[in-house]
């Protein structure tokens, strides 16, 4: 059973350590906080053994009825594997106190890439972290791209992709950030920062992304245009490919999904929890093919798509199970596969109609 400390209990931390705990080879060692604020109050409700990032603050904890089980420092010294979930830029400062115990970490994607021996997608690269100390999970908007390209790449090569991604303006809890009443160019200049990222999972590929902020915290939706070296025998081909990767959901016309706000509001409905969405969803009518030409759209949740990335690191780095094996526990135990949609793509009139009549209830 592999001890794992996660350093950092916020947006992606807490999930983390939720899928953590849902895996029968790994436990949940403790998590580190900084502020004794709300979300701090909630790791203790759900038993999870809170030690303090910030000594100086332990005092905090203690005044709302916390008892800490430590320093962060000793959460890394008891741990097997830490996963850094800290803000952007934190994660490189805390390596030295990971090495210092030698304890294996994860960061996440908001750190620069020299962070890490490896940048890290389940689906594309895992076996490149089997001997690695440190890895990089890439960020949501690279892991979309990296799980999107690699059947791709595979099957018909990619002389070149180009992304416009239209991002979220921030996560419902970031009230500080915008834009409230704008469209942003994030950045004005070409490439985006997503490009070179992707390229740290695939290194050969010629790829220009463009970014845009607007004012939204639902999903990050992704325009894609991919000049594959070989034509595929139809788009139905690109979509049979499509429906055979086990984080990649198509979804179906018939749904009457239009936007991320109904891919939220489905996910709520299957009782995924805080409303996840850990897969890439392609909206299937959107899938053209040009001869070599492939466009289609794509949203991302961005709370949630590097979740099952985290717990993948974890059995990369420690050795437990290898790609496959590791992606279908991941998978089954999270509850990976949104069963309603999956094999309807394509269904029968009575089934359309049945549909019409459930909507205009």
């Amino acid at each position: 059973m592999i001890r794992v400390g996660i350093n950092g209990y916020g947006t992606i931390g807490k999930r983390v350590a939720d899928a953590v705990r849902a895996q029968p080879d790994m436990t949940v060692h403790g998590v580190a906080k900084r502020s004794p604020d709300y979300v701090a109050v909630g790791a203790a409700e759900a038993d999870y053994a809170v030690y303090a990032a910030d000594a100086d603050r332990a005092d905090g904890f203690r005044e709302i009825g916390i008892d800490l089980a430590g320093t962060v420092d000793d959460l890394v010294a008891e741990s097997d594997v830490i996963v850094d979930a800290t803000p952007s830029g934190i994660g490189a400062e805390n390596r030295p106190l990971y090495e210092r115990h030698d304890t294996p970490a994860i960061f996440q994607g908001g750190e620069d890439a020299t962070v890490a021996e490896v940048s890290f997608n389940a689906r594309a690269n895992f076996a490149e972290a089997e001997d690695a100390d440190y890895a990089r999970v890439v960020s949501c908007n690279t892991t979309g791209l990296s799980r999107f390209l690699a059947p791709l790449h595979e099957t018909y090569g990619i002389d070149k992709a180009r992304v416009t991604l239209v991002r979220r303006g921030g996560d419902p809890d970031q009230t500080g950030r915008g834009p409230i009443n704008d469209t942003v160019p994030d950045p004005v200049s070409i490439p985006s920062h997503h490009g070179p990222d992707v390229q740290t999972v695939f290194p050969e590929l010629d790829i220009d992304t463009i970014g845009l902020k607007v004012p939204t915290t639902m999903m990050h939706v992704h325009a894609v245009n991919v000049s594959l070296a070989e034509e595929p025998d139809g788009v139905d081909d690109v979509r049979d490919q499509f429906r055979a990767e086990d984080r990649l959901l198509t979804i179906p016309e018939y749904a009457g999904i239009d936007g991320a706000g109904t891919l939220k509001d489905f996910a709520m409905d299957a009782g995924r929890p805080r409303g996840d969405i850990w897969e890439n969803c392609i909206w299937g009518e959107s899938i053209t093919l040009q001869g070599r030409d492939l466009y289609c759209m794509q949203a991302i949740h961005q709370e949630a798509d590097v979740v099952p990335e985290n717990v993948d690191a974890i059995r990369a780095l420690t050795g437990l199970l290898d790609g496959p094996e590791s992606r279908s526990l991941t998978n089954e135990t999270l509850g990976i596969d949104l069963g309603r949609l999956r094999g309807r793509e394509n269904p029968t009139t009575e089934q359309q109609a049945a549909e019409r009549v459930s909507s205009d209830d």
